[in-house]
């Protein structure tokens, strides 16, 4: 059976195993070479996992600094208390320079315009601002072009109020086997950070390695690793299931707040796109719906597991919640399928008796990647810890 747990009020909930979590750090942790850094990233609310409490577990289990996408995200983390070193994977808008400056955050630059602006704020603080220089090796999203990389750090570090602490890259086809564009993108960051140093400009921390070039490139990790989706449990490709053993973090759960036995041919939900077949079906619903981050194209093609089994949902999903039917059977010896109860406990992701639905089983039930379910389900869901 699930785990009968619940917030007190809402019959849904995001469940979130640190336990599991800490263990998928330190498996990240011991594959790192001696010295090598390890960065967790914990944007979008660690994945929808809880940023505040997944960054205390991941320390814990040697995480040493932590990667965020926005400002506010950083704050977050400032404000819970978190005193590690954090970095922001963008440069954010200039007007941000006094807000990075108190909070002691660091920014990915790749502008001179920003850089001396964040210099100017933090000199005027008595304080010097550390910064990340990122390169765009061929994604072609953000970062300074390798060949202007050394004129801009001429340009800017003749200001005492900014330091450069690292300097990254980051790939597009680290997953991909020997693949031609990673051995580019790969040899223009290496020649990068070669010709700073020719220069006598000091990278700082150097690295590239993003999860499935820390789990396959092992040559790529330099000073530092970039860890994001593995840490909670999730292969970032196929090509890494098997060299990492990885626990998923995340279940899904709800309960049951309503049964009924319509009647033959009665419809179910928006549209009717499901009507019942026949005597003993069940309907049931669970307060879960898109809004929470169950898609609406999963609709009639999904499963939930209650009571150890799988069963199917039907209708097409609501904002704030979803049917699925039981075809009720209790007289089969080989599997006999109890009736369904209010308060029943469904597992949408997670692990019931037997039965597990992944995350990867329901991105490809919606042709998308298992990063894109786990941050949607973190984003109205209340969080539950275990």
């Amino acid at each position: 059976m699930a785990k009968k747990i619940c917030p007190d009020d809402r019959w849904s909930w995001v469940e979130v195993d640190l336990s599991a979590l800490r263990r998928n750090t330190t498996a990240f942790k011991r594959s790192l070479a001696r010295g090598v850094r390890m960065m967790c990233v914990v944007k979008a609310d660690a994945y929808g996992h809880g940023a505040v409490r997944c960054v205390n577990a991941m320390h814990t289990a040697g995480a040493d600094q932590f990667a965020v996408a926005t400002v506010e995200e950083g704050l977050e983390l400032r404000r819970a208390g978190v005193q590690w070193p954090i970095l922001i994977l963008s440069q954010p808008p200039i007007e941000s320079v006094q807000t990075l400056v108190e909070n002691d955050i660091m920014p990915c630059v790749y502008e001179p315009d920003f850089a001396l602006a964040l210099g100017e704020a933090a000199a005027a603080a008595g304080r010097v601002a550390k910064y990340h220089l990122i390169v765009d090796t061929g994604m072609t999203r953000i970062g300074v072009m390798p060949a202007d990389a050394v004129e801009l750090r001429r340009t800017i570090d003749f200001h005492r109020g900014i330091e450069c602490a690292g300097t990254l890259t980051h790939f597009a086809t680290a997953d991909v086997p020997d693949d031609w564009d990673f051995a580019l993108q790969l040899n223009r960051f290496r020649n990068t950070v070669s010709a700073l140093r020719d220069a006598g400009l000091n990278p700082g921390l150097v690295h590239c390695d993003n999860t499935p070039g820390t789990v396959l490139h092992p040559e790529c990790q330099f000073d530092m690793c970039r860890v994001g989706i593995g840490l909670y449990g999730l292969q970032p490709a196929e090509t890494t299931i098997g060299v990492i053993d990885l626990e998923p973090v995340m279940s899904v759960r709800g309960r049951v707040t309503r049964v009924v036995y319509p009647e033959v041919g009665a419809g179910v939900g928006y549209g009717m796109t499901y009507r019942v077949p026949k005597r003993n079906v069940q309907i049931a619903t669970v307060p879960i719906g898109y809004a929470d981050g169950l898609s609406r194209t999963l609709s009639n093609n999904m499963d939930v597991i209650v009571n150890g089994q799988r069963q199917r949902q039907v209708g097409n999903i609501c904002m704030d919640q979803f049917m699925f039917a039981v075809d009720v059977n209790t007289t089969r010896t080989y599997c006999p399928t109890p009736e369904v109860r209010e308060g029943d406990v469904v597992t949408v992701i997670g692990a019931d008796g037997d039965e597990r639905i992944t995350a990867d089983e329901m991105a490809r039930l919606r042709g998308t990647i298992n990063y894109e379910v786990v941050c949607g389900f973190g984003m109205r869901l209340p969080k539950v810890y275990v």
